[in-house]
């Protein structure tokens, strides 16, 4: 089997990777070459050094004459710019999420071998209309009304998989992520970004930025939750994978201040003490315009189940990440030395 992952050098890219090759095979077949497209280089070496990986690095869309050359049995879409720069820079979530998406489609359909494709869309696809209020829990078949440029693009992106799945040139699956916390490396532009940084940042010794009010419901997933439905998603086969329209993938509903409890219990007083807090209200207005609560019906029938809680997320993202976290205390709830 030959798979493409756009996006591949990103966090979530890098992971759905590993895990793929550790486990070998997708949906029975066995994963002869892993192609990682990202504009800029994975810095894992172990990933680099596997024989079955093959690094391209550049402007996705310009890639894509040669990349799309051979075929591939199954594509992973995760390449975007995220919601804060959609907000900031129009032309960049155009090109990124929009046309590079569309090219991507039209590369498929060229090649003509109908391959099976995971569109890595966003809870941000819903948001409250004058006309239309989000409802208090979103299911698979609520109406989107997306609020922000990065929702509109993702919305666009599912219907544009729809259609092409539609007319048969490629076996397309649109997932709708929440927000994946707790991200390891450098914080981003992504407006959630900070559902990551109050953990991350503090387990490190360094301070971190929360610009909600501590009260704010947020939807999350546990990095390995997203990378186990991205690949239950793919794996599905056509009985349990039934329409063309998005799934939800299962979601954690927490609060910051529940968040931030949590980080007390791991990491202590001193953990917490170097979260600053100061509003920040157009980061305020796109998170608290995002759904909290998810209904997954569908991603259910695929045996997928949100995270139990936010203190087993963070000590997944210690034992995941030990270099990067001095807090002692935190090392040793996780069991490390």
């Amino acid at each position: 089997m030959n798979l493409l992952i756009t996006g591949g050098a990103g966090f979530l890219g890098a992971r759905l990777a590993r895990t793929l090759l550790q486990r070998g095979t997708l949906a029975g077949q066995r994963i002869a070459r892993l192609v990682l497209a990202d504009r800029a280089a994975p810095q894992d070496a172990a990933l680099t050094s596997d024989a079955r990986v093959q690094v391209k690095v550049g402007d996705l869309a310009a890639q894509l004459p040669t990349l799309m050359a051979a075929p591939f049995d199954a594509i992973f879409h995760l390449a975007a710019a995220v919601s804060g720069e959609c907000e900031a820079d129009f032309e960049l979530g155009m090109h990124a999420n929009f046309d590079t998406t569309r090219q991507l489609l039209d590369a498929c359909r060229a090649a003509g071998n109908r391959p099976r494709l995971v569109f890595s869309s966003s809870l941000a696809v819903f948001g409250s209309d004058p006309s239309l209020p989000l409802p208090e829990v979103v299911g698979d078949a609520t109406l989107p009304t997306p609020q922000t440029s990065y929702g509109i693009q993702k919305f666009i992106g599912e219907q544009l998989v729809a259609d092409y799945t539609r007319k048969g040139y490629i076996d397309g699956r649109s997932t709708r992520l929440a927000t994946v916390s707790v991200r390891p490396g450098r914080p981003n532009a992504a407006a959630s970004g900070f559902l990551s940084g109050i953990v991350r940042e503090p387990l490190a010794g360094l301070p971190a930025s929360c610009p909600v009010d501590v009260d704010t419901e947020v939807a999350l997933t546990s990095p390995a939750n997203t990378v186990a439905g991205l690949i239950a998603v793919v794996e599905a086969d056509a009985s349990s994978w039934i329409g063309r329209t998005a799934i939800n993938l299962p979601a954690l509903t927490v609060s910051v201040r529940a968040m931030l409890d949590a980080l007390r219990e791991i990491g202590g007083d001193e953990a917490v003490a170097l979260v600053r807090f100061g509003a920040d209200p157009s980061v305020a207005r796109m998170v608290g315009g995002w759904p909290a609560r998810v209904a997954s019906e569908r991603a259910q029938r695929l045996g997928l189940r949100a995270d139990s809680d936010f203190r087993s997320i963070v000590l997944q993202y210690v034992r995941d990440n030990a270099s990067a976290v001095t807090n002692a205390r935190a090392r040793a709830a996780a069991g490390l030395a």
